[in-house]
C-alpha cells in the first residue's frame, strides 16, 4: 500500500472480483450443525451477575472445499442480550484484531465496555478463530529464533545484517511448515469468514452483525463478500486497509515513525528525557544502543523494538514508556519497559504463529528483493524503525503459495459503519477509506484529535459511541461521514 500504482491496481482488481463473487451457496438438504453450550473453561472471565457466559465447540470442514474431509472444531463464546425480546436484534459476533487473537474471552470484555442499548439488543458471541487459543491452535516452533532471549537486533543495518535477516526469515517458514503441518494452507482469513457463517447458522439466525476491531475488520470485510445478503449491522472498527498484507506492514512501519516523533515531541520538557524533542530522540537512542551492547536479563534491542512498538499504538501507555526511558538511564533497569506477560509464554507462541500463518495464507507473498528494498527505505527515513509489526516478510519464504487472495467487500452488501482514530499508527485512516470504496453505502466515523488504535467503547468518545450504537440497535446509517472530537495528547502528570 505504499506504492501509489500498486495499490490502485490492486483496489481495482479486487473491486472487479467481488462484483463477481457470488453468495455461499446454502445446501437446504443438509441441517447445520448444532452449538450446544456448556461451562466457559477458566481463560474465560466472568461477567457480572446475573449475566452470565457459555462456552460450546463447532466442528468444521478443515477445507471448506472438501467439507466431507478432516474437520477441526472452533471454540465459541456467548453473553445473552439483558433485554426484552421486543429489543433484541440478534447476535453480535466480535473479533479483538490479530491475526492470532483470542476472541472467546471478548465476549465478556469487550461487552463490559459496549453501550447499555447495545447490550440489551444481542446476544454477543466470542470466538477463537481457527489456529487460535482453543480452536485447534497452531505452532511453528521455535519461529526462526523468534522467542531467543535476548533476540537479535531486529533492525539489519548493511549487506551481512540482512542477509541474516533473510536467513532468519527462511528459517521461520520452514519452522512453521514443519510444526503447522496440514493447517498452513488452512488458516486463512477467508476459511475463518466461512466458520463466521457456520457459527451463525448453527445458532439459527438469519443473519448475522459483527464488531471487528483492526484485524477483525479485514474478517469482517472477507464476511461481506462471501456472504453479503447474511451481513446484518457491521462495525470495522480501526480499520486494515484492503491491500496485501505485506504493503500494509510497510505502511504501518512508516505511521510509526510519525509517531514515535509524536511521542519525542509530547515527551520533551517532561519526564526527565531532555528539553526539545531532538534531546528526547537522543536519550531514547541511547536506551537502546544500551540495550543492544549489553542487554538485561534477557532484555536487549527485539524486547525493546517490541515494548516501544506496543506503547505507541495507545497513548495512554506513552508515560509508562517515558518513565521506562528514564528509568534505564538513571539506574540501568528495564523493570518499567519490560511488558508483563512473557513473550515466550504458550499464549504469545500462538498468538505470533497464528498471525503469520493467516497472512500468508491470504495472498501472494512479496519478492525477496522487495524486503530489503523495502527496509532499505525505511532505513532511509531513520536509520532506527522499528519494524516489529513487519510479519508478513515471512511470506517471501513460505512453503505454501495461495491459490488467491481473500475477497474483501461486496457491493451488495448493506451499509456497514466504519470507524478510525486520525493519527492511528498501527491501522492508519487511509485503510478505512481504501475499504470504504469496496463497500459502496458504508459510512466512516473519525475520532479527530487522537492517536490511539481502537476506537468504538474504548476511547470514552459519546459523539463515537452514539452514532455506532444508533446503528447496531436503530439501523441509524449516517448520511455522511462523521468528524467526532478527539482527546488529542495525554495531559502532563
Amino acid at each position: 500500500m505504499t506504492r501509489p500504482a500498486r495499490r490502485t491496481a490492486l483496489l481495482g482488481a479486487l473491486a472487479a472480483a467481488t462484483a463477481l463473487l457470488p453468495a455461499a451457496p446454502v445446501r437446504a438438504a443438509e441441517a447445520p450443525p448444532r452449538l450446544r453450550f456448556a461451562h466457559c473453561p477458566a481463560s474465560v472471565p466472568r461477567p457480572a451477575a446475573p449475566e452470565r457466559v457459555e462456552c460450546g465447540r463447532l466442528s468444521v470442514p478443515l477445507d471448506r472445499q472438501d467439507p466431507s474431509g478432516p474437520h477441526i472444531e472452533v471454540a465459541v463464546s456467548r453473553v445473552r442480550a439483558s433485554g426484552t425480546p421486543a429489543e433484541r436484534r440478534g447476535i453480535l459476533l466480535v473479533n479483538p484484531g490479530g491475526p492470532g487473537g483470542s476472541g472467546l474471552p471478548y465476549a465478556v470484555t469487550k461487552r463490559a465496555k459496549l453501550p447499555e442499548r447495545v447490550r440489551r439488543a444481542y446476544d454477543v458471541i466470542g470466538f477463537d478463530p481457527r489456529g487460535v487459543g482453543r480452536s485447534t491452535p497452531v505452532t511453528c516452533g521455535p519461529m526462526g529464533g523468534l522467542f531467543d532471549s535476548p533476540g537479535s537486533d531486529p533492525v539489519p543495518a548493511g549487506p551481512p545484517a540482512e542477509r541474516a535477516y533473510l536467513r532468519s526469515l527462511r528459517s521461520m517458514a520452514d519452522d512453521c511448515a514443519r510444526h503447522a503441518g496440514r493447517l498452513l494452507p488452512h488458516l486463512s482469513t477467508e476459511q475463518t469468514a466461512y466458520d463466521m457463517d457456520a457459527i451463525r447458522a448453527a445458532l439459527g439466525e438469519p443473519r448475522a452483525s459483527f464488531l471487528g476491531v483492526s484485524y477483525g475488520s479485514y474478517l469482517g470485510a472477507a464476511y461481506t463478500a462471501l456472504f453479503p445478503h447474511r451481513v446484518g449491522r457491521m462495525v470495522l472498527d480501526s480499520v486494515v486497509g484492503p491491500g496485501n498484507w505485506y504493503d500494509f506492514d510497510v505502511l504501518q512501519s512508516r505511521a510509526l515513525l510519525r509517531q514515535r516523533d509524536t511521542f519525542f515531541a509530547w515527551a520533551a520538557g517532561r519526564h526527565g528525557l531532555g528539553g526539545t524533542p531532538a534531546e528526547v530522540r537522543a536519550s531514547y537512542l541511547r536506551v537502546r544502543a544500551g540495550l543492544a551492547a549489553r542487554p538485561v536479563a534477557g532484555f536487549g534491542p527485539a524486547e525493546f523494538d517490541r515494548a516501544v512498538y506496543r506503547a505507541l499504538g495507545r497513548t495512554e501507555r506513552w508515560t509508562p514508556l517515558a518513565d521506562g526511558l528514564r528509568g534505564y538511564l538513571t539506574g540501568g533497569g528495564v523493570e518499567t519497559l519490560r511488558p508483563a506477560g512473557a513473550f515466550d509464554s504458550p499464549e504469545s507462541r500462538n498468538y505470533e504463529a497464528a498471525n503469520r500463518i493467516v497472512k500468508c495464507a491470504d495472498g501472494p507473498p512479496p519478492g525477496r528483493g522487495d524486503v530489503v528494498t523495502d527496509l532499505r527505505r525505511t532505513r532511509r527515513l531513520d536509520p532506527r524503525p522499528v519494524l516489529t509489526g513487519m510479519e508478513a516478510s515471512v511470506c517471501a519464504f513460505w512453503h505454501h503459495r495461495p491459490a488467491h487472495r481473500t475477497p474483501l467487500g461486496s457491493p451488495q452488501a448493506p451499509p456497514v459503519l466504519l470507524v478510525a482514530s486520525a493519527h492511528d499508527p498501527v491501522t492508519p485512516v487511509e485503510g478505512a477509506r481504501s475499504l470504504q470504496r469496496l463497500l459502496p453505502g458504508s459510512r466512516l466515523v473519525v475520532l479527530d484529535d487522537d492517536h490511539s488504535h481502537g476506537v468504538f467503547a474504548s476511547r470514552g468518545s459519546a459523539c463515537v459511541d452514539h452514532a455506532v450504537a444508533a446503528y447496531l440497535v436503530d439501523g441509524a446509517v449516517p448520511t455522511a461521514e462523521v468528524r467526532c472530537p478527539g482527546p488529542g495528547l495525554p495531559k502532563p502528570e
